[in-house]
């Protein structure tokens, strides 16, 4: 198995193509990346900026460069001693423009007639395929016919054989499909989708043919040699998870595979997974919440409530949930009530729903995860004791037929609503502390203590050695270094709160989860663009789905909330306080950002390091976290640390450089230096904020943790870290260790350390 030393994602586009991520390989080599990691390079929607709208998977991206330019890519690589990883999209395909989706337009075509009918996922007894394309049901008088097509503004369709002659609507009418208004989709929808994004329709690769057909092209590049890795995207939205990554392990025995499995705290990955683990969330929540100071909590919590922000998390998480089952995912949940046998539909639709709001993690995989199953019926009939018959009911039919139309689709709906329900829009509600609203974090869990991160370090090592860890991902909803410096208002919730206080009387965002999540974002990626910042919060408030969403504007809110950044900036007074607060929290945010990044490089799993990341970056969600790096600085400043400087901890981001660089190269130099997992405890009045392990024998790292409390304690006092016997040396600064945590950190606020000539 080729298991790469690390990974550095890079997010292919029209603009970043396969020749430029040819040119950046070098690069990354220097660095000391193992594997460059790709966002999907199958060909996509006309257009799109991400590749998860695959349109052809028998292809590599035409606007990416194409097979010949995959194929010089993956030769480079190859020289070079890089692996390429590549992320796969298993459980949809794009149906936007479907002329660009022959399989699609072909089912549209011929109905369950043709030959890619069983490709998606399709309920033919409803009648015809129902497309929410329209601006509404009205619009249908403004089809025109069009050669064999149907076409509506911009939209085409094909005319069915032996369909055509008539006016537009009586074409429409003869066809397997039928042209409806977009609102229609949520409760009417005739074929499974990715969440509620209708132009995303859910593919059965469960059904081998189409395993076949959908993975072949990737299947070849593996046995070519060509992938070394891949990452599976979303595999909770399929019918049989297991059984597919069977079938993927079969196909491709000598891959590193890993799964974008969220896991939340406490919960495994499923033992019958062959997978080399996931794709590093849980990482995440890890290393991030062991820089979070808990004792903020009852400050932030007494902030929140004072503002008006509700602060009773699973209440929220029900809330918002139910809002997904009731409004988002109805045909969905329809669906899947209408397999429920022997009760009212209406009671069904109601135990269906209530038992998804009601899981305790994203789904659960019949026979395994049992006990999530049970967990989320008793919750369901906790919260509604009057559907304890229905309740029953459902539950006897699942546990009869874990394996049934039922079981399966009632499962991998529920990851739909948790992750709609939880990721987007309770942690765009939830906003009392939002450095903990992240994918796979629990925002009611403030912190982690430094005795936990050893326990969890542990199993990973013992359990998974070659899963994936991360900080920041194309997904995250705040990049490493922003929720680095958001960890340090947790160290000063009184100054924080003060602050929120006043600059919230010169100019609050009238809906209160807003307005808090606002200044927390403000003070966390200070200076930031108006623009950035503004484009950010309208996609903040449409995904609350409070005072407005993606589907129902509150025009004249919207209109406020994109002011907001502009006038809190023309304000000189307010932006001079922001400013002074922001240089309160900067350096000791650079120290959790570099103590972080340390831990994820040299903890086990396998660290990927996302684009731009290896110097500071304040970005927020996406589309903010897809802008183009500048390279050329970034060779640069590696060309001066590898000449042997070391960097001044400044805005530059050029400590942190030193630190991925150096980190990475140990790793890909010598592999078995990063071994094994034991604690290492400091010891003194201080020792509460080192956190520092053991690998090897022969290799140790300590950084700090929680820098505002150290320095108001008064400093390290004489704190050691007593240090197995031998010479050590700190790969960032090239000095012979010494027990004493002053001196040790007297340069940077961490320290990667080898013993003897190791």
């Amino acid at each position: 198995m080729t298991v790469p030393e690390s990974t550095y994602r890079v997010q292919l586009r029209p603009e970043f193509t396969f020749s430029d991520a040819a040119g950046i390989a070098g690069y990354l080599r220097d660095l000391g990346i193992g594997a460059l990691y790709a966002s999907p390079v199958l060909d996509a929607a006309p257009g799109s900026t991400h590749g998860y709208d695959v349109v052809d998977p028998t292809r590599a991206r035409p606007a990416l460069g194409g097979e010949d330019a995959r194929r010089e890519l993956s030769a480079l690589l190859k020289e070079l001693g890089l692996g390429l990883v590549v992320d796969i999209v298993p459980n949809h395909m794009s149906v936007e423009v479907p002329k660009a989706n022959k399989w699609w337009w072909d089912v549209l075509e011929h109905g369950r007639d043709s030959e890619y009918a069983s490709f998606f996922d399709i309920d033919w007894a409803r009648g015809p395929l129902l497309l929410p394309v329209l601006g509404d049901d009205d619009a249908v008088a403004e089809l025109t016919v069009d050669g064999d097509e149907l076409a509506y503004y911009d939209h085409r369709f094909p005319i069915a054989p032996g369909t055509g002659g008539g006016t537009p609507q009586e074409v429409h009418e003869r066809q397997h499909y039928r042209l409806i208004g977009w609102r229609r989709g949520n409760a009417e929808l005739g074929y499974r989708r990715f969440f509620d994004i209708t132009n995303l329709a859910a593919v059965r690769v469960e059904d081998p043919k189409v395993f076949a057909a959908t993975h072949g092209e990737v299947l070849r590049w593996v046995a070519d040699g060509d992938v070394t890795g891949l990452r599976v995207d979303h595999p909770d939205g399929l019918a049989d998870p297991g059984g597919y990554f069977r079938r993927l392990r079969e196909n491709a025995p000598n891959a590193w595979i890993v799964a974008e499995k969220i896991l939340h705290p406490g919960e495994p990955l499923p033992q019958s997974w062959p997978v080399d683990g996931t794709t590093g969330y849980d990482a995440l929540r890890e290393i991030a919440g062991v820089f979070v100071d808990p004792a903020g909590e009852p400050g932030f919590t007494e902030l929140a409530t004072e503002l008006g922000v509700k602060t009773g998390y699973h209440r929220v998480e029900a809330e918002a949930r139910r809002l997904v089952t009731d409004r988002i995912l109805v045909a969905e949940v329809r669906r899947i009530a209408a397999l429920v046998r022997g009760i009212d539909q209406d009671a069904a639709r109601e135990a269906v729903a209530e038992t998804m709001v009601a899981f305790p993690v994203y789904r659960s995989y019949l026979p395994e995860g049992a006990a999530h199953w049970a967990a989320a019926i008793a919750g369901a009939r906790q919260a509604r004791p009057d559907l304890a018959a229905a309740l029953d009911t459902l539950d006897a039919q699942v546990r009869a037929e874990p394996d049934g139309e039922l079981a399966t689709r009632l499962q991998q709906t529920s990851g739909m609503v948790v992750a709609k329900g939880t990721e987007d829009t309770t942690f765009y509600r939830y906003t009392r502390f939002a450095a903990l609203n992240e994918v796979g974090g629990n925002p009611d869990r403030f912190g982690l203590a430094v005795e936990e991160f050893h326990r969890l370090a542990a199993e990973r090592e013992a359990g998974h050695p070659a899963a994936m860890t991360t900080l920041t991902t194309h997904d995250t909803k705040r990049s490493e270094d922003t929720r680095a410096r958001m960890a340090v208002l947790a160290e000063l919730p009184g100054e924080f709160a003060d602050a929120v206080r006043r600059w919230t009387v010169r100019r609050a965002i009238a809906e209160p989860a807003l307005n808090l999540l606002a200044w927390q974002t403000l003070v966390s990626t200070w200076p930031i663009e108006p623009a950035r910042l503004r484009d950010y919060l309208d996609k903040a408030a449409k995904e609350a789905k409070l005072r407005t969403s993606w589907t129902d504007h509150d025009e004249t809110f919207e209109a406020d909330v994109a002011a907001w950044p502009e006038d809190v900036m023309a304000d000189a007074e307010l932006a001079a306080d922001i400013e002074a607060f922001v240089a309160r929290i900067e350096k000791p945010g650079y120290a959790n950002s570099l103590g972080q990044k340390l831990v994820q490089l040299t903890a086990p799993g396998v660290p990927d390091v996302y684009q731009g990341t290896e110097l500071w970056d304040f970005s927020l969600v996406d589309p903010d976290n897809r802008r183009p790096v500048d390279y050329a600085v970034r060779r640069e400043i590696l060309a001066r640390i590898a000449d042997g400087e070391q960097p001044e901890i400044d805005a530059s981001g050029a400590a942190k450089l030193l630190v991925v660089h150096k980190a990475l190269r140990l790793r890909r130099e010598h592999p078995a230096l990063f071994r094994g997992y034991r604690p290492l405890r400091a010891e003194g009045p201080a020792a509460e904020h080192v956190l520092a392990f053991t690998r090897s024998a022969d290799l140790a790292v300590a950084v700090t943790r929680l820098p505002v409390g150290l320095a108001a304690a008064g400093g390290w006092r004489g704190t050691v870290l007593p240090l197995p016997d031998g010479v050590w040396t700190d790969v960032l600064t090239g000095r012979e260790a010494t027990s004493d945590v002053a001196t040790l950190f007297d340069r940077y606020p961490v320290a990667l350390l080898v013993r003897g000539d190791a």
